[in-house]
Formats: C-alpha cells, structure tokens, sequence
C-alpha cells in the first residue's frame, strides 16, 4: 500500500470510527469517565473517593465525605453544559482534526445545536489550552510578532483609520518555537516594543539559550546568545539563523483566519491563538491521544459564558 502523505506515522480516526466509538449517549459518558478519572472515580469537589451513585437526574454520584452531587462534568468548562456528551465528542475531534479549526457555523450544523451554543462549545474546548506553562524553553528558540486584521484598503471608508499602512488596526501576536521540541507558545500583546517583547521571552526561555529573531530594533540588547537575520535587506536564512519555524506557524493562523473564521475580534483573538499553538503541540499524537489530552486539560478549569463575554477593554467587532 502507498503511504499516505503528511503525518502518516499518526493513527487517525475515520468518521466511521468515531461513530462506532461514541454510537450512543452512555458509551460517551463513559468514555469521559476514563479519561478524566483515569485511577478511579473521585469527588471533583473535595478529592474523596468514597463516592457512590446517585438517583440524582443530572448528578449521577454522591461524595460521603463533602455531601455533594457531581457528574463527569464538573469541575470542568462544560460542567452547566446541557449538550449530550456524545456531541461533546464529536466537536472536540472536529476541532482537532480540521487542520485551520472548525467555525461556529459548520458546527452547529454538523451535531444540530443553535449557531450560539456551537460557538460557545468551541470556546470552551479552547479553555483546555489557555493555561500559560511555568516551563522555561532550553532552545535554541525562534522569535517573531506577527499582525491579525484586515488591511486598511479593504475596509469600507467610514472604518478606515487614514493612519497609514501595514500594523495599522491590526493586533498584535507575539510567538516562540523551540527548536529541540518543537513545541510554540504564543499569545496577543499589547504593542511589539523592546519592553514587551522582551519580557516575554523572559517569561518562556532560559536565560542560557540560542535566540533567533529578525532586524526588529524590538529585538536589540537581548540578554541572550542572541543572532538575526536581516529582512529588511532580503537576508531569510543565515547559517543557523532563521524563524522560518515560527513563520510557518503564523502562516497556519492566518489559513484559519481567512479560510475558516473570516472575522476575528480582537476581545477572543487570544483564545484562537491559544489554540492553535495547543494544537501544534499535540500534532504529533494519535488522533484519541490527541482527543484524550484535550479532555484531561479541561479538568479543574471553568469558562461561564458571562465571564467570555464580559468586557475586557477590547474590542468585540470582528475584524477580517
């Protein structure tokens, strides 16, 4: 048989399979239960395992020590969600498995639930990858920014800024890749100065790795074993020196953002970029190991629609 291209040392999982998988509502509870009690049913609320079941309708189990009900659910993002677990299922492996994401709309047509529900089903499985890791990259590492937003000439006249070209109403997006690992970390920021920048390779890598970064003066007086490729000049690739790496993964952000969600605004654009960086970094995975992680990040984390869609001093218009 010919090898199939791209990652084909990967195990997928066909949609005939994932049907046989989660063919019904208890097979999927099930399933979850596995997952997020890998060693044994406990209590999420005090951590006790004498824990029994329950006639409770939508708490099937009962903590003796901490007197309360729970289910799979709790303790989790989608602990108030009224969706059947099955569907649950089939969103989280639709967002893994679609290379540039899945939108609200193609969603909520595939698993029948409202455009709303389906959009916040997505921003909770985004929940899974917004924790920020204490871990420190050893490198060598690849920095970059990068700009989310529509380009000035394309916006109506009564939206244009007639502040100049290029960054110009756009977001920021700053970005690591370590080499050794591969794994990227990425998040929105506020401006791409020297201060910003700076501090947040600070924050990601070791004080004693390789950085590479381009001509940005963002980037002068790093206190790092630090080289740059010059873009300014056309210079890409200088013997070891390049972020062709990081730029790769802009270029798989950008694909999601004009192929799959057309809009962003700027008030969610962090989650988007949280998720593609987790993504990236279970790339590698078999498809249920990659479902499986997902699953086991959302324990002991909790998105309440009101808190998504509260004002957080950005603005909420979506922006192509």
């Amino acid at each position: 048989m010919q090898q199939a291209p791209g990652k084909s040392h990967r195990v997928g999982i066909s949609l005939i399979d994932l049907f046989a998988m989660f063919p019904d509502e208890q097979t999927s509870v099930e399933w979850f239960e596995s997952v997020v009690w890998p060693h044994g049913r406990y209590c999420p609320h005090c951590g006790s395992k004498r824990t029994g079941k329950a006639s409770h309708e939508k708490m099937p189990y009962w903590c003796s020590d901490c007197r309360s009900y729970f289910s799979v659910k709790t303790n989790t993002p989608i602990a108030n969600s009224k969706v059947p677990m099955q569907k649950w299922c089939i969103a989280i492996y639709l967002c893994l498995t679609s290379l540039k994401s899945v939108s609200s709309m193609k969603l909520h047509r595939d698993i029948k639930v409202s455009q709303p529900t389906a959009w916040f089903m997505l921003h909770r499985i985004r929940e899974a990858w917004m924790h920020e890791s204490d871990d420190h990259f050893d490198g060598p590492v690849e920095v970059d920014e990068t700009y989310v937003g529509g380009l000035e000439k394309n916006k109506h006249a009564d939206k244009k800024l007639h502040a100049g070209r290029g960054a110009v109403g756009k977001t920021a997006v700053a970005g690591i890749k370590d080499r050794e690992t591969n794994e990227v970390r990425a998040k929105m920021v506020a401006d791409t100065t020297a201060q910003t920048l700076q501090g947040f390779i600070a924050d990601n890598v070791d004080e004693c790795a390789t950085v590479y970064t381009d001509d940005s003066t963002s980037y002068s007086n790093l206190t790092y074993d630090h080289e740059s490729v010059k873009h300014s000049v056309g210079e890409y690739v200088k013997e070891q020196a390049h972020i062709n790496g990081v730029e790769s993964f802009w270029a798989m952000l950008k694909r999601a953002h004009k192929g799959t969600f057309h809009k962003i605004s700027p008030k969610h654009l962090d989650r988007y970029v949280h998720e593609f960086a987790g993504k990236h970094n279970i790339r590698n995975l078999d498809t249920l190991a990659q479902m499986r992680d997902t699953v086991a990040r959302l324990v002991g984390r909790n998105l309440l629609h009101r808190r998504l869609t509260a004002d957080n001093g950005l603005s909420s218009h979506a922006r192509s």
